[in-house]
């Protein structure tokens, strides 16, 4: 199903296509119409909801997320709450139907695991949402597998070193899953990065390796971010912007301050800075919808169990949250194309510049 919607408010128009996953907006439109170029701030409903339908990682006591080297920032195995019920899903999706594009299923574990995993699948066929997750891949059956085929429009895989990590990789690609790889990038991981970009050492047949910023957020070590002085930082840059690689290569927003700064030869046009609030917001297992799935505290969460989606996206918390994202940085040429980084955790921004400033503002709730 192809679809565009006009918003109103903003006044601008997006497209997406159910099937393909292709997704555009054009730039705030003229008086007669026309596309300006001009990027409207946000809109004014999510075009995307990360939704954690998972409450626990049932993983968790084995501690997989921290043999295979990486600091699972929902706190997985430590923090142990109910997964989202089948009703709480189908509200969301019935909330979104025609508005939202797509729904990224998440939180504490892998989403290929929740118990009523197809019927979630299948709410959001029901409402013309495409449905993309993240897994680890362990324990992935081949039902779980042809359910995605059918169902979804991609998937990621945790990039989790081990064999299962492998093994989910080439039993997706071979029934025909656009497959992608999440690389969380980190001072512990990005030697490794530099290794395996330059020897082209990814498995064959994947859509794209994803990296995403490491954040000292849940059980993510302070320690373990990457610092501009990083010695694998220039190289690790010089091969995104120079070597060819037979899949695509991505980034999380929270990595635009560092392609602005140390890739200068990728377009700042093709860049999409944080969009927490602006297009995008997540959802806990237990219903509280924050801008960003990395508020770990619920700062900026409000509840929906007495509030619907459209009334939290226009809530104070929500422009308390923007807020930073409009006034960081104002003396700074390129603020347009990453508004000063991420809000939550500022000094997970790669930005040197004496112009740096991210502005704090008081929740007025």
């Amino acid at each position: 199903m192809k679809y565009s919607v006009y918003d109103k408010k903003f006044n601008y128009r997006y497209f997406f296509d159910t099937e393909t996953g292709f997704y555009m907006r054009t730039g705030i439109l003229d008086e007669n119409g026309k596309d300006t170029d001009v990027d409207p701030f946000m809109s004014s409903y999510p075009h995307l909801i990360d939704v954690g339908i998972m409450g626990h990682c049932i993983h968790g006591e084995s501690g997989l997320c921290k043999n295979a080297g990486v600091q699972c920032y929902q706190s997985g195995y430590h923090i142990r709450k109910p997964d989202m019920t089948v009703e709480d899903f189908r509200s969301i999706a019935e909330q979104c139907r025609h508005i939202t594009n797509q729904l990224a299923l998440g939180g504490r574990g892998d989403p290929n695991q929740h118990h009523d995993f197809e019927q979630i699948l299948r709410i959001c066929r029901e409402n013309d949402l495409v449905p993309n997750y993240t897994t680890s891949g362990f324990g992935m059956t081949d039902q779980q597998i042809q359910l995605t085929k059918q169902y979804c429009g991609a998937v990621a895989v945790s990039w989790y070193r081990s064999q299962y990590t492998e093994s989910a990789i080439q039993k997706l690609i071979a029934v025909g899953c656009k497959t992608n790889i999440h690389y969380v990038l980190s001072k512990n991981s990005i030697q490794e990065a530099v290794e395996r970009l330059s020897a082209n050492h990814f498995p064959e047949g994947i859509n794209a390796v994803i990296f995403l910023m490491h954040k000292p957020v849940g059980q993510g070590e302070q320690k373990n971010m990457i610092t501009p002085d990083n010695p694998y930082l220039k190289e690790f840059c010089r091969l995104v912007n120079h070597q060819e690689q037979p899949f695509k290569i991505g980034f999380d927003s929270c990595s635009v301050p560092m392609i602005v700064n140390y890739c200068p030869d990728i377009a700042k046009i093709t860049l999409d800075t944080c969009e927490g609030g602006r297009y995008s917001c997540y959802i806990s297992s237990e219903m509280v919808m924050s801008p960003c799935s990395f508020d770990r505290v619920e700062k900026y969460g409000v509840s929906l169990r007495n509030s619907s989606i459209r009334e939290v996206w226009n809530s104070p918390q929500f422009e308390t949250f923007r807020a930073s994202l409009q006034k960081s940085c104002p003396e700074c040429p390129d603020r347009e194309f990453c508004m000063g980084g991420c809000p939550l955790v500022p000094e997970v921004a790669l930005c040197p510049r004496e112009t740096r400033k991210q502005l704090n503002f008081t929740q007025n709730t």
